[in-house]
């Protein structure tokens, strides 16, 4: 066999290949067999047709056919090999020459992974949130502690904010009552922004109090309409929090004093925001290095991100009863703006791919089994799966190699953020055993807790799938 390879552009190859007729025996021999285990003759056993008689009557023609049609998927796949071709996707595969007892010619035209060229690591700067906890964070924390203990009681005021109603509601759409959005004995707390204007109407209303208001709704079939919603307060109620002090404590904790629960609760607040300040590390510095490396993209791979992007999109959406229509209404958003978005994401995605990727071949980053077996666990630990039952899954669905493309892309990004040179707002170097969670010992899980999405516990697809989903580990680079 003989390959010749064209550059049609930085991403994308033409394959021309020649094939021997003689290699193409065992394809012939293949075919011959399959279409006598198909048809029947008068005097022969079904597969026990003799290849003269196939010929004599269905023509040599149709057993040609059936094994180019086997033969080519073989002869590509070797071409893409011999050449040392790194080929994305399908290609498209166009016979140009084939007669019996002659050379099949073909050629195949294919999207191929990009050369990179990586700066110095080393050079990759980044700048992340500090870690100060502050007085005033500690005493937030502490009154919400406080709250959790805390009891109702009703007053004979006008409601406030961080008090709790209960409320009918009736909403009108071009002054036609709309039963369905009615309730009656709605549970409220003042603040959390339930729907949009209603804080506004609530404060200032004693019990028995009404007041109208307009506001665009954010769900249902009305989705995005504009309503005339009436609020009516049944009661008013003030949460009663315990005192701050030492019994309080002693109750809520297992802490003596509230300066000792004051210092745990500023030890939790300074852990947490070192988690946010890893997973921001871990942006920052990847859009860092993304920003100083040139690469052209194939387009069938972001278009084939961008699909699988609009699927899932779909997906959320009819789950949740909208149409896109209705989504893009609620969110005032115009269809080509918010279209482009989603391709310019799908851009940096793959295109953060293939850079991980390199730094991955680069340092020879490989994956052994036990960082396997490791990861595998952590999965099916987060979708709350017996360890066997997702091996099960991913092996049907052939995600399998995915699985190790997450851990290779999470070791290398782990080699990004030791390289990278990382300080917080107030200036101070942030050491990277800072940004480990707690919990998380090795540099492999950094590695892991990395690619996973860092505290936030993002899907290792990247996309929120569960392993059962038709895309998930959706990946095209």
């Amino acid at each position: 066999m003989k390959t010749d390879v064209e550059n049609l552009s930085p991403t994308r190859v033409k394959l021309t290949v020649e094939v021997g007729f003689d290699e193409l025996k065992p394809s012939l021999d293949s075919a011959y067999k399959k279409i006598a285990g198909q048809v029947t003759i008068p005097g022969f056993r079904r597969g026990k047709i003799p290849a003269r008689i196939i010929d004599q009557r269905f023509g040599r023609a149709m057993v040609l056919e059936e094994a180019v049609n086997e033969a080519l998927p073989k002869f590509y796949g070797q071409a893409v090999q011999e050449s040392g071709t790194q080929a994305l996707g399908q290609p498209e595969v166009d016979v140009t020459e084939f007669a019996d007892g002659q050379p099949l010619k073909f050629t195949a035209e294919v999207d191929v992974r990009p050369e990179v060229e990586l700066p110095d690591l080393a050079g990759v700067q980044a700048t992340v949130d500090s870690v100060a906890v502050t007085d005033e964070e500690v005493e937030e924390q502490l009154t919400s502690l406080r709250a959790r203990f805390g009891s109702l009681q009703g007053v004979d005021r006008p409601a406030q904010d961080g008090d709790f109603v209960s409320i009918d509601l009736a909403a009108a759409i071009g002054g036609e009552d709309v039963p369905e959005l009615a309730t009656k004995g709605q549970s409220y707390e003042i603040g959390s922004g339930m729907l949009e204007g209603l804080d506004e109407a609530v404060i200032g209303l004693s019990e028995g109090e009404s007041r109208t208001f307009t506001t665009k709704l954010a769900g249902g079939p009305h989705v995005g309409e504009e309503a005339d919603v009436t609020v009516t307060v049944a009661s008013v109620k003030e949460r009663d929090l315990p005192a701050a002090d030492d019994d309080f404590a002693q109750m809520a904790s297992e802490f003596d004093t509230l300066e000792e629960l004051r210092a745990d609760l500023r030890t939790r607040l300074e852990r947490s925001k070192k988690l946010e300040q890893g997973v921001q590390a871990r942006d920052k510095v990847l859009e860092a290095l993304l920003e100083q490396v040139e690469l052209p993209l194939p387009d069938s791979v972001v278009k084939a991100e961008v699909d699988a992007r609009m699927h899932d999109l779909a997906h959320q959406l009819e789950n949740a009863g909208m149409t896109k229509e209705q989504f893009l209404k609620s969110e005032e958003r115009e269809e080509a703006d918010f279209d482009t978005e989603v391709e310019q994401r799908a851009r940096e995605a793959v295109k953060a791919q293939f850079v991980l990727d390199a730094i991955a071949t680069r340092d020879q980053i490989g994956v052994s089994q036990e960082e396997l077996s490791e990861h595998l666990l952590r999965r099916a630990q987060q979708y709350g799966m017996a360890p066997e039952q997702f091996a099960q899954q991913l092996m049907q669905n052939g995600q399998v190699p995915l699985l190790v493309s997450e851990v290779v892309r999470g070791k290398a990004l782990a080699v990004l953020l030791e390289a990278a040179t990382i300080t917080d707002t107030e200036g101070a170097a942030v050491d990277l055993e800072d940004l480990r969670p707690a919990t998380v010992p090795s540099a492999e899980d950094l590695a892991a807790f990395m690619a996973q999405g860092g505290a936030d516990g993002e899907n290792p697809d990247q996309h929120g799938r569960e392993p059962d989903h038709e895309h998930y580990g959706h990946n095209h680079a």
